[in-house]
């Protein structure tokens, strides 16, 4: 009878201890899932930031300023678009017949050259595309911009900002120069446009993909 009490003593702390042992297997193993699945939901997040592009064109910096507002507010990177001969107060004289900005807007033609590229265009998925408003149009270094690169399957969002001038035709011209690119409404700002009135504006957009 004391043996079998004893076998029966004997088998319970073997199961015990192997009860203990496999708690302190588990222990380690879980929070190594769940630093995992932390790691993964880091790693989404930074793919999803990295799909959206906010390039812009700021002859003056008020362009730039919005720009600025919509990458920080939608977690974009940010690309300015800079002319290899960037743009003097005399180039921007918009009463001189033969200012640099008046002869290029009064050539459809013009294409004037961009200094540096995007690089991996193909990884966006959602681009804004900013810039003044000249002469009711974009500028033509816009056209320079767009005919760079292939847009097919993404999302352009245009914005413009001007003291007045809405967007006018200047997004249905640029429009005309891509393939493939599903546009969205834009929005024209003010220079003094407050991050608030931006971020309803983003607030209000639908990125649903257009399946036609």
């Amino acid at each position: 009878m004391k043996k079998i009490v004893m076998y029966l003593l004997l088998l319970c702390m073997v199961l015990l201890l192997a009860g203990c042992g496999g708690n302190a297997v588990d222990s380690p193993t879980a929070e190594a899932a769940q630093e995992t699945a932390e790691k993964n939901v880091t790693a989404t997040e930074r793919e999803d930031e990295n799909r959206v592009l906010v390039a812009y064109f700021s002859a003056t910096n008020v362009t730039e300023g919005v720009a600025e507002s919509i990458a920080d507010a939608m977690h974009a990177s940010l690309y300015e678009i800079v002319p290899e001969e960037p743009y003097t107060e005399e180039d921007l004289n918009y009463d001189q017949e033969n200012s640099r900005s008046t002869i290029e807007m009064k050539d459809s033609t013009a294409r004037p050259a961009i200094s540096g590229s995007v690089e991996n265009m193909e990884q966006y998925h959602i681009i804004f595309l900013g810039y003044p408003i000249w002469w009711g149009e974009a500028p033509r270094i816009l056209d320079t911009f767009v005919e760079s690169y292939d847009f097919s399957g993404k999302i352009i969002v245009p914005f413009c900002t001007s003291a007045s001038s809405g967007l006018g035709s200047s997004a249905s011209q640029l429009e005309s120069l891509t393939e493939g690119a599903q546009w969205l409404a834009g929005q024209r700002f003010s220079g003094n446009s407050s991050r608030e009135e931006i971020e309803q504006w983003l607030n209000g957009l639908d990125f649903s993909t257009d399946e036609k």
